[in-house]
């Protein structure tokens, strides 16, 4: 459990999670209540079972994972199973669609779709927050302190700094 839930004290996870949990939950809005021009559940819940193909369960899970993951992300809950469920529907987003479309998004409404360029970075965030969780003010930490688990990682000795922190 220690492993799920340990994180280090740094503002990197904290600044990492709610701004990622923030883009996500933009599009996970979109799919479980409609805001910001979407479908809704049932409408998104039909496009993916009936246009897509894919099995309900799949479809609920990415919907379940965008809107309600991405709040658990911003709190700090649960921090490396939500990257790596981000992870998972980015991937499975590339597959069944934005492949074909290759690497840039259709900024200027020269291709069919959307590229996969937006993907790669919330993958590459999401990674980041499973190497170091979830940062300063993470409820994992409070969680791994009620178990009572080692919350904390150590904090790096002062020669172990990077050279941009030592330059402030």
């Amino acid at each position: 459990m220690q492993a799920l839930l340990r994180t280090d004290e740094s503002w990197a996870g904290l600044i990492l999670r709610v701004v990622l949990g923030g883009v996500i939950f933009a599009h996970g809005a979109q799919k479980l209540l409609g805001w910001f021009g979407g479908n809704g559940f049932d409408g998104t819940m039909g496009f993916f079972t009936d246009v897509m193909h894919l099995p309900w369960i799949v479809a609920f899970l990415v919907i379940i994972g965008e809107s309600i993951g991405s709040l658990a992300l911003m709190a700090g809950l649960l921090t490396r199973f939500t990257a790596a469920s981000f992870i998972v529907i980015m991937l499975g987003a590339i597959m069944t669609v934005h492949l074909p479309q290759g690497f840039f998004m259709n900024w200027f409404g020269q291709q069919q779709g959307e590229g996969f360029e937006f993907h790669l970075l919330v993958i590459g965030m999401s990674l980041a927050l499973l190497v170091v969780g979830g940062g300063k003010w993470a409820l994992d930490s409070l969680i791994a302190g009620w178990l009572g688990e080692r919350t904390t990682l150590p904090a790096p000795k002062a020669r172990e700094t990077s050279f941009a922190l030592r330059m402030f």
